[in-house]
């Protein structure tokens, strides 16, 4: 369990950003009401933007997520199991590839498919393993029709299955594990296998909460 509340150079939370958040937001609470709180942040003050996906490795770790106001799923993951593990909570990275319905038609034709490769989520340890996903905004979901993830430290949230009109919302077709650090490079390494197109030339500059929704 050790390894899980060490710092790494992704999971960076003896940084001094990191530690004056932590007493600033978290001091005083509960070890889960800590958690749960770092979870409400993450999803919501740090807007979801594919758009975001940063090529180097410093643009990972926590204390560099921290400062930004929009990123995608893995750096919000990174940041919230940094914020975790500087409460005392054991925090992993999970990492799985799904089919994504909850997007725009200007990023969906960008990528070129609706597989998101790698999507981050993170794990914690209150008493057991427990699955969070502070990916999508209040803000977003409610422009998407979807409902907004809730956590509160004694179950997973994981993304539903269907939104609140019946839709399908998320698909999980491909488990690539948990992982006590971030995983960079088989990280990048993939994202180069799947979206070679997209990749090139850079990313495409956006923000999904202006565009239009995919259509199913």
């Amino acid at each position: 369990m050790e390894q899980y509340l060490q710092p790494t150079y992704f999971l960076d939370f003896e940084e001094t950003s990191i530690q004056q958040f932590v007493q600033d937001r978290l001091a005083g609470l509960e070890k889960r009401e800590a958690v749960v709180k770092a979870y409400y942040f993450v999803r919501d003050e740090i807007g979801y933007n594919p758009y975001r996906v940063g090529l180097k490795r410093e643009q990972y770790r926590a204390s560099y997520i921290l400062g930004r106001k929009q990123n995608y799923c893995i750096p919000k993951a990174v940041l919230f199991a940094a914020l975790a593990r500087a409460v005392g909570v054991p925090s992993r990275i999970g990492l799985a590839d799904v089919v994504n319905h909850l997007s725009s038609e200007r990023f969906i034709q960008k990528l070129g498919t609706r597989i998101f490769a790698f999507h981050g989520f993170a794990e914690v340890y209150l008493d057991q393993w427990i699955k969070a996903t502070p990916t999508f905004d209040k803000k977003l979901c409610e422009k998407y029709g979807a409902a907004p993830l809730e956590f509160d430290g004694t179950a997973d949230a994981m993304f539903q299955s269907y939104d609140e009109k019946g839709n399908r919302f998320m698909e999980y077709v491909k488990d690539r594990g948990v992982h006590a650090d971030l995983p960079f490079d088989t990280i990048m390494n993939g994202f180069r296998e799947f979206y070679p197109h997209f990749l090139k030339g850079g990313i495409p500059d956006g923000n999904m909460i202006d565009e239009k929704p995919a259509a199913g």
